[in-house]
């Protein structure tokens, strides 16, 4: 994980509210650019920061593309948001890129 690619992706609200939107599972590019008012580009600007963050990962289903939270990633950078917070070492990983 590249925590300041983590870090890149979770500062801007709309990638926020993307991965808030995942949390209920897997759901096509149709299906979470309907929430926002915004360009099919702008859109896949979106998709490709979190996924170069590995916040969310992705899959094809003939014309379809399906995004999921990549939930190990996610817990990897709460644990680490968390030690920070807590003054506590996050265990196993060392956080670094």
């Amino acid at each position: 994980m590249h925590m300041n690619d983590a870090f890149k992706a979770l500062a801007d609200p709309t990638r926020r509210e993307i991965l808030r939107l995942l949390r209920g599972g897997e759901k096509t590019a149709g299906e979470l650019a309907r929430h926002f008012d915004m360009s099919k580009p702008s859109m896949s600007h979106h998709f490709a920061v979190l996924r170069q963050a590995d916040l969310i990962a992705s899959r094809r289903d003939g014309q379809q593309i399906y995004y999921f939270l990549n939930t190990t990633v996610v817990e990897d950078l709460l644990a680490l948001v968390w030690g920070l917070l807590t003054g506590h070492e996050s265990s196993g990983k060392d956080g670094h890129s």
